[in-house]
């Protein structure tokens, strides 16, 4: 037996006949104490007494041992409701007080003859809740078809034709279900934990984005801006050469002026002192040499008129006009070109895709014409009609690029192709076909379709970059070299994977066609 919370040792409160607790204690004529069980020992007992005192703090004495002997309630169990202060362990839960209660305060139900007719079930907490509102029951099963917890009573109203299964059946199927929810809630979080890395990759690819093409833009307006100013300098040299000019004619004018006046003056002196002469001889011989005036020019249709800017700046304005669209074009490919080189991709052709007829290098970069027809394995995926060969790797979202060095071939084909292209037979190559092609042959450029885009060229090709935006569906083909935007495709429609497609046309194709299309790495230093 446990000892209570008291100064008095325990043997003080023991009988020491059946040696429990004194109850209903009585004092002998000898002062000693005994509990109820004297009766079985005494046959006389008129002389026993009822010991008030002690039976009083025998009871106090055994309320406190059980109170000790109860278990204080636990995170996670039903405490009891009526305990104050430290709450104690509920043992029973009470469905018609709607109350739980501890060992010492369920007492009264197992003594008291209307307590003892309450339903006394396991521990619950809130059991107002699991009541049914409406019939006052304890809610024992599951309505199936409205998914809610029913009592016995709403079976036979509201959800007779539904049906109802125990709670404890209904509990199984969720706790699996929930099972299911547990280990998928993991995955949905590390998906979504995952989405969110790629929007802030994204962001921090479009903050790069941002300041390259911030970069690439303030050197392009400082070209453009060079241009304006070369323009401007240029047409203020024009207006003051013009200016230099007629003020050297208005000088040489004057000075022509200024020397003319000075021979008629000379002349006027000359002839004044003659006319003074009073000597005929040398008056005559005098003025014979007078007769002939000095040369001089008719000024009356001579003027220096200023010069006529009226044309100059319209003529330096479309010059500019032609400079900028130039320069423009030009900065405009380079900065495109140098955007869409990000997007590099490392692609190698794939051997089971080639001609008999093609060459492939170990490493699967370079191709070229062998000339000879090989005897290679039956295989689906290759080109037995045309000598095409597409690369390993395939493309269904997103942007990729690649270039190809085409130098000193006389003719070749580039882009990208499908998947369900034929390899079999003969067709058009078109994007209806699934193919994106330009056509390089005898110094022209042609993007295959219908109808066919022709596109001038200005110098010889060495190396063709190819740009592909799977999802704004554009194909985009551009001389690396001279950075110059060839051609590109808009509004195309991709709905299966993409493959870079290479074709090396055949070795005499327009001359000497032998050199192999290499696929080069990107060089944003060209």
């Amino acid at each position: 037996m446990a000892s209570a919370n008291t100064s008095w040792p325990e043997e003080n409160f023991s009988c020491s006949i059946c040696l429990d607790v004194f109850n209903n204690p009585v004092t002998t004529a000898c002062g000693h104490n005994f509990c109820s069980c004297v009766h079985m020992v005494f046959s006389n007992q008129d002389h026993l007494q009822v010991n008030i005192l002690l039976s009083e703090l025998a009871a106090q004495f055994r309320t406190s041992v059980r109170v000790k002997e109860q278990p204080y309630v636990e995170p996670g169990e039903v405490p009891c409701d009526v305990c104050t202060g430290t709450q104690l362990k509920a043992m029973k839960s009470c469905l018609m007080c709607f109350t739980s209660y501890c060992q010492t305060h369920l007492e009264p139900h197992e003594r008291v003859a209307g307590l003892k007719k309450h339903r006394l079930v396991e521990p619950m907490d809130r059991l107002e809740d699991r009541m049914c509102k409406e019939h006052d029951r304890l809610l024992e099963l599951f309505c199936q078809t409205e998914q809610v917890c029913v009592c016995p009573s709403c079976t036979e109203a509201d959800h007779k034709s539904h049906p109802v299964v125990p709670l404890k059946e209904e509990y199984e199927v969720k706790t699996a279900q929930l099972g299911k929810m547990e280990a998928e809630v993991p995955q949905m979080i590390q998906e979504r934990k995952q989405k969110i890395k790629e929007i802030r990759d994204t962001v921090e690819m479009s903050k790069k984005d941002a300041d390259r093409e911030v970069a690439d833009g303030g050197q392009v307006f400082t070209a453009l801006k060079g241009c304006v100013e070369k323009c401007r300098d240029e047409f203020n040299q024009t207006v003051k050469e013009k200016l230099k000019s007629r003020e050297k004619q208005a000088e040489d004018l004057i000075k022509e002026l200024e020397q003319e006046i000075e021979d008629l003056t000379n002349r006027s002196s000359e002839v004044k002192q003659l006319s003074h002469t009073k000597d005929h001889l040398h008056f005559l011989q005098t003025f014979r040499s007078l007769k002939d005036p000095p040369p001089t020019r008719d000024w009356t249709t001579v003027e220096v008129r200023p010069p006529s800017y009226a044309r100059t700046l319209r003529r330096s304005l479309d010059q500019l006009e032609e400079t900028l669209d130039m320069e423009m074009k030009k900065l405009r490919d380079d900065a495109e070109l140098k955007r869409v080189q990000q997007y590099e991709v490392d692609v190698t052709l794939d051997p089971d895709t080639a001609h008999p007829r093609l060459i492939l290098s170990e490493d699967g970069k370079q191709v070229h014409d062998g000339g000879v027809w090989k005897k290679l394995p039956d295989n689906p995926k290759r080109f037995t009609r045309n000598i095409f060969v597409l690369c390993r790797q395939s493309f269904s979202s997103g942007r990729f690029y690649f270039e190809v060095q085409v130098k000193d071939k006389t003719g070749w084909w580039l882009g990208v192709a499908r998947e369900s292209i034929d390899r079999k037979g003969q067709t058009k190559w078109t994007p209806k076909t699934g193919y994106w092609i330009l056509d390089y042959y005898k110094n022209g450029l042609v993007f295959k379709d219908n109808p066919s885009v022709h596109h001038p060229l200005r110098a010889e090709l060495q190396k063709v970059g190819v740009f592909v935006d799977y999802d704004e569906g554009l194909v985009s083909f551009y001389d690396v070299e001279a950075r110059v935007h060839l051609y590109s495709a808009t509004g195309c429609t991709f709905t299966e994977p993409l493959y870079p497609f290479l074709c090396t046309l055949y070795h005499g194709c327009g001359g000497n066609n032998s050199p192999p299309l290499i696929i080069s790495p990107v060089n944003q230093t060209d």
